[in-house]
């Protein structure tokens, strides 16, 4: 079970793109969507929100603390969470689990479970670099979804599929991406 969590920062598409794929993997997730990624998305996509959720096995309101993820005893193969807001980052280096997908995230930390954090913003302060390598330390996969030139992308979309294969990568989830020296 993957959970995944999309936040209010840009780069929604990154999250659908993971959540279809997931889906045509027939790997089962469970989604949290934040609010203000509920604005980016009415934004970024033509999609509604209820276009997302289709893509989950199972969906949980942000603000419901006493959904199954904000347990230890809740088994998770992994949690991603795309893209991840310095909001987002910040409360989770300081254990500040406010709603769900912090307190996820906390539960998912202190069960040593796999944590991905798909970071943006751009340029990054020394705040945001200090809570980065705080929760490194601890473990947690920070990655910025950074473009791969040697891809060649014609298009925003190969981006897409580069990110989403090397956040498959993390989760040891085969991906058909381009790989570096291999034509």
């Amino acid at each position: 079970m993957i959970l995944v969590a999309i936040t209010g920062a840009t780069g929604v598409l990154i999250a659908i793109k993971l959540l279809k794929v997931l889906k045509e993997k027939k790997i089962s997730t469970e989604l949290i969507i934040s609010k203000a990624a509920e604005l980016v998305l009415n934004t970024e996509t033509e999609l509604s929100i209820s276009d997302i959720i289709d893509l989950a096995s199972k969906t949980y309101d942000v603000n419901d603390l006493e959904a199954p993820p904000a347990s230890g005893s809740h088994k998770l193969d992994a949690m991603i969470i795309v893209p991840c807001t310095m909001k987002t980052l910040a409360a989770i280096a300081h254990g500040y689990a406010n709603n769900l997908i912090t307190r996820a995230a906390d539960v998912n930390i202190k069960e040593k479970r796999k944590l991905i954090l798909i970071v943006r913003e751009s340029p990054l302060s020394a705040i945001h670099l200090e809570n980065m390598l705080k929760l490194a330390k601890l473990g947690v996969v920070i990655a910025p979804p950074v473009p791969s030139y040697y891809i060649k992308p014609r298009s925003v979309e190969e981006l897409i599929e580069y990110t989403v294969g090397r956040i498959l990568d993390q989760i040891g989830i085969e991906s058909d991406i381009k790989r570096w020296g291999v034509e």
